[in-house]
């Protein structure tokens, strides 16, 4: 490191070779021990942990000085690399101590409310003093694995003719589907900015500016509710291209991402297979697809259409579906209470409940064994490739309802009782649906986001009957059932882009005063163009082995979208918000 401060080495760095070298260390005293007058102060900063040993080998003022540390106290010491006599082969610098001439109590601390080197503190307390939190050498590690994780895509973009540009923070209101964080503007009263949702529309009109290849790594704003993989403010890898394909755009963002998993994990990501919308669905429930382990959906309709169960055929009625996944060595593991509450499960997503059956060599057993007539149960068996001790899961109902709660629980199986057969699986999912339809506002919406463009071959129904028929051109991600990425081939035709919103029910007056600007590059010669945004905080989680993404963040908010550090949201006087024409009706 750059020899700019006091400090020769860092606590991470000395080796049996600094022997009977000098060396100064600085840091927090991690660990505190005295055995009968012999003080070990085991030191430590981001690079790792030095062990101090003060014996009979110091001067008395050292060794006062060394009796009165405390944990977390920051210390310096300087003094001689001696080699152990007793090495830590748990340590990298276990080989060696120092041996100090000098110690120096540079820092003192209050009582600790948590204990830096336990893990047994409430997440609200380690979030209130993350200050400490922080200290700690596995979240240290995770942000760590962030910073290389972003030097890796910047030096991979970079090396592609790529621009790293940055777009405005204060802008206007477009929602994009959750709400907006909104800015009152002193300046012009009664006016607001909001704070951006994504730079989808900018970095689009950087296209429209000749820039060709633009990247950045933003901050984007949703007031959404939360969850253990969102946050109210995060992180995006946006990147946009003019002139691609589809395929020119997933090849770049292999490119990022095998550059990220490689740089921070020494993974190859290696060939990433490729599922349209409808084949993800069919063999997953979910358009995000964990494909580390299989325990594929099998369509069971047609075999199951002449059931004479009423429950199958109420489930089958008015265009529902049947689908069913095996369970390999299943039946003796679930208990009955087990396989409750997987239905409970399935209920959570609309499901009636969950048809089960146990294959053993004198048959089923369960409610599928029971409402299968024996040339069902052959048939679903034969499909499912049950065997004896197989545990086979059957949904009945409306197609949305069973995809959503036999893919979750999949997805819920795989992580509970360990099926992932390797660490990372990838997989693009492309050909999404155009549209789905609003039921509370009876109209459609846009699937991803309404610059999206249509599959050339589908523009023509727009605005018909037909239009829950068209095809974009957008494509994800994902990654271990998470998607990762998200982007699209983007509208660069004017009539065509006018032509979206009407079959999203937003007429020229309100395109015009919502997306004004967007329209207007559009009017003035707009390349072909598309692009992808990473979700950044959510492939750093999954280079970290973590399941929470405030474990990868260095000032999370928690579930309420508090940051209970600093205090925030907090109130304002009331003298700030007269100068902003705003009055607080709380």
């Amino acid at each position: 490191m750059l020899k700019t401060v006091r400090r020769t080495h860092t606590c991470g760095e000395l080796r049996a070779d600094h022997a009977g070298q000098r060396a100064l260390i600085q840091g927090w005293a991690h660990s505190v021990r005295d055995f009968g007058g012999v003080n070990f102060v085991v030191l430590r900063d981001r690079y790792g942990f030095t062990q101090v040993t003060v014996d009979e080998r110091c001067a008395e003022g050292v060794r006062q000085v060394a009796s009165n540390i405390r944990l977390e106290y920051v210390v310096e010491v300087e003094g001689t690399v001696v080699a152990r006599s007793n090495p830590n082969p748990d340590m990298p610098t276990g080989a060696i101590e120092v041996v100090p001439d000098r110690v120096t109590i540079l820092t003192k601390t209050l009582p600790l409310p948590f204990s830096i080197e336990g893990a047994d503190a409430h997440e609200e307390t380690r979030l209130k003093y993350r200050f400490l939190d922080l200290r700690r050498p596995e979240l240290q590690a995770r942000l760590i694995a962030r910073h290389r994780a972003a030097q890796a895509a910047r030096r991979f973009l970079d090396s592609h003719d790529f621009l790293e540009v940055e777009t405005p923070i204060l802008t206007r209101s477009t929602p994009e589907g959750a709400r907006d964080y909104l800015v009152p503007s002193r300046v012009h009263p009664g006016e607001w900015y909001a704070l951006p949702q994504s730079p989808q529309l900018f970095k689009q009109i950087l296209m429209v500016s000749g820039m060709d290849r633009y990247f950045q790594i933003v901050k984007c704003f949703r007031d959404e509710d939360l969850r253990a993989d969102r946050q109210p403010e995060f992180t995006q890898i946006d990147i946009e291209m003019s002139f691609p394909t589809a395929d020119t755009v997933m090849e770049v963002a292999e490119g990022v991402c095998r550059a990220m998993f490689q740089d921070v994990r020494g993974v190859d990501i290696g060939v990433v297979p490729q599922l349209s919308y409808a084949e993800a669905m069919a063999r997953f429930g979910l358009d995000s697809p964990d494909m580390r382990f299989g325990m594929e959906h099998v369509n069971l309709t047609e075999l199951l259409a002449g059931s004479e169960s009423r429950v199958i055929a109420g489930g089958l009625a008015d265009g529902g579906i049947a689908k069913g996944m095996n369970l390999k060595g299943g039946a003796a593991q679930a208990s009955r209470k087990v396989i409750d509450g997987w239905t409970d499960f399935v209920k959570r997503y609309g499901m009636g409940g969950l048809l089960w059956g146990k294959a053993t060599a004198d048959g089923w057993t369960g409610p599928a064994g029971k409402l299968l007539s024996a040339s069902e149960r052959e048939a679903v068996g034969r499909a499912l490739a049950a065997e004896d001790g197989d545990l086979l899961l059957l949904g009945v109902g409306t197609p949305s309802t069973v995809h959503a709660g036999l893919g979750r629980l999949r997805a819920h199986l795989g992580r509970t009782l360990s099926l992932h057969e390797r660490e990372f699986a990838f997989c693009w999912v492309t050909d999404f649906p155009g549209f789905e339809w609003d039921e509370d506002n009876q109209r459609w919406a846009a699937m991803h986001h309404p610059f999206t463009s249509p599959k050339a071959r589908d523009v023509h129904l727009l605005g018909t009957e037909r239009t829950g028929e068209v095809l974009s051109d957008a494509y994800d991600l994902c990654c271990n059932g998470y998607e990762i990425a998200g982007g699209s081939i983007r509208i660069h035709d004017p009539g065509v882009q006018g032509r979206v919103f009407s079959a999203l029910g937003i007429d020229e007056a309100e395109a015009e005063a919502r997306f004004g600007f967007l329209l207007d590059a559009l009017r003035h010669g707009a390349p072909p163009h598309g692009g992808i945004a990473f979700g950044f905080d959510r492939c750093v989680m999954l280079l970290s082995g973590t399941e929470n993404i405030r474990d990868v963040i260095a000032f999370p908010k928690t579930a309420k979208a508090q940051d209970l550090m600093a205090g925030a949201p907090s109130g304002v006087d009331a003298a700030q918000l007269a100068e902003l024409y705003v009055k607080n009706t709380v």
